[in-house]
């Protein structure tokens, strides 16, 4: 007669403890920071499990136990990537009007970009396509279509040019990934009037020749203050 295996464990071994899965997860979380910084440094060809082991401080079959190929490490760490840049998107005030709506987005990814370059080249930098399984070409198109909806909606107010939407996602995406990559790569500081620019000139591109003016600032108070008594009057 066989008797069932413990709950939570595997047969014949005892359940897992709670130091166990955390040691799992750090072991999970060193695997993913050493993948992360050797495909976006040395290409994911160029990153044999060997030498990706070592970075992490693990041996070779440490890796196999986390994950089933090396292919899905990469696309793990490539969804969770985009689902950043799409959570910093959907974080933005949807009321605003389109060009407040993506200067806000093109901000919130060069801040992104600033804090984790890595991922900034993972996910818009690193030629990955024909590595990427369906789930994340998924997570991918959700995230281009968030971009399509804004400057859809820009399209439908009058601010946006006639034309494909599709198109001028692909132009304003274009602009805002050098501004990330130059932030990425320290040749351009967030705060840096270079990185403002490159935004300005992504919604000029797109935008309708009325729209595409930035908005006058208010007048100082000086400028709107009645002129004081003339001296000696």
């Amino acid at each position: 007669m066989t008797h069932p295996p413990p709950s939570g464990g595997r047969p014949g071994g005892p359940p897992p403890t709670p130091t166990r899965k955390r040691d799992a997860k750090a072991t999970r979380d060193r695997l993913v920071r050493a993948a992360l910084e050797l495909f976006t440094s040395q290409g994911y060809h160029g990153t044999t499990t060997p030498v990706l082991a070592e970075r992490a401080g693990v041996a070779e079959g440490t890796i196999y136990r986390h994950f089933t190929s090396k292919e899905q490490l990469l696309n793990e760490i490539y969804r969770a990537g985009v689902r950043l840049f799409t959570t910093a998107l959907r974080e933005t005030a949807p009321g605003l009007p389109c060009r407040e709506r993506l200067e806000s987005i093109a901000k919130g990814w060069r801040d992104i970009a600033a804090r984790n370059p890595p991922v900034v080249r993972l996910v818009f930098v690193t030629e990955l396509r024909g590595l990427l399984d369906a789930r994340s070409r998924d997570a991918l198109k959700e995230l281009r279509e968030e971009i399509e909806k804004v400057i859809a909606s820009g399209k439908g107010a009058g601010q946006v040019r006639a034309g494909s939407v599709e198109v001028w996602a692909d132009v304003w995406l274009e602009l805002i990934r050098l501004v990330l990559q130059r932030v990425a790569d320290k040749d351009w500081a967030p705060d840096h009037s270079a990185p403002q620019l490159v935004i300005d000139s992504a919604w000029v591109a797109i935008a309708t020749a009325g729209a595409s003016v930035a908005p006058s600032p208010p007048p100082s108070p000086s400028a709107t203050s009645p002129p004081g008594p003339a001296a000696g009057g």
